[in-house]
């Protein structure tokens, strides 16, 4: 459930330092730090009521304003009707102890971490299936994600790989754009051009699903000014059927106009053309 009560932010709310492992933020006891960006640190934690392990995602003091969470709520609505075995929604969002806490459910580890060791085609190919698949169902919802990367996909235990942030990196995207842009952070090596200034699109959701997939498939990140043939593509031949290069290839376009559409037209060229590689792959 989303809390309503923003209310809480004119009691003030200030800058404040780490949570210690084994403190205490209401029902939750902190169990490690997962990371940190521009708009806010990722705390792994154990719901003491509930029995399980989440993920609390706290914006930093500076970016906690009205106006930020108003957009947050409206955003926050619209995602709470994304149901989707590849989407991962959020468990809560609310004040507590005077922090603003951003609450989801934690899987076994993050795809950032899944790509520090190899990765098996036939699984690569189902991981950036999933992915395809999560942000074509937001798009036929009209909403689109705005920071595809790593640290916003998580692993289940049945293999399973889910999005999350949804809402999240929108509103992040308009409170700490400069930050995001200027921080050299992973954000910025799938971010789509025109979206670096501000007009982000489904097409740019495409744009960081094809560098993504690129990555998971080929295990080289494209690296700015994204020129083709980009790094590793020789291996990549040697791996896929020509018709997953052609989709990758389109999808990271740089200009919009000569991407896939949206994550469907996107999906639709995919599918057929994971077939093929899979039959590549048992052929050699």
């Amino acid at each position: 459930m989303i809390a309503q009560d923003f209310g809480a932010l004119s009691r003030g709310i200030l800058e404040r330092r780490d949570l210690r492992v084994r403190s205490r933020l209401g029902k939750y006891r902190i169990e490690r730090k997962l990371g940190q960006g521009g708009f806010a640190a990722v705390y792994q934690a154990w719901d003491t009521i509930e029995g399980v392990h989440v993920a609390l995602k706290m914006p930093h003091a500076f970016n906690v304003t009205a106006s930020m969470l108003d957009a947050f709520q409206r955003e926050a609505r619209l995602i709470s009707r994304l149901e989707h075995p590849n989407i991962l929604g959020l468990k809560d969002a609310s004040f507590i102890d005077g922090r603003f806490v951003i609450v989801s459910r934690l899987g076994i580890q993050t795809l950032a971490e899944r790509l520090k060791k190899r990765i098996a085609l036939a699984t690569a190919l189902t991981y950036v299936e999933q992915l395809i698949e999560a942000v074509a169902y937001a798009h036929r919802n009209r909403i689109i994600h705005c920071d595809i990367k790593p640290e916003n996909l998580i692993l289940l235990a049945d293999g399973r790989l889910q999005l999350t942030d949804f809402g999240i990196a929108k509103v992040a995207q308009r409170t700490v754009v400069r930050t995001m842009v200027a921080s050299g952070s992973g954000t910025v090596g799938y971010m789509a051009p025109e979206q670096a200034m501000g007009r982000p699109s489904a097409r740019s959701d495409v744009f960081a699903a094809g560098i993504l997939g690129y990555r998971v498939i080929a295990g080289v990140l494209p690296e700015w000014p994204y020129a083709w043939p980009p790094k590793g593509l020789a291996s990549l031949r040697r791996k896929v059927h020509p018709d997953m290069i052609d989709v990758l290839r389109k999808a990271m376009e740089l200009k919009p106009s000569n991407r896939f559409q949206d994550a469907n037209t996107m999906l639709r060229a995919f599918l057929p053309a994971k077939r093929k590689t899979i039959r590549k792959s048992l052929s050699n």
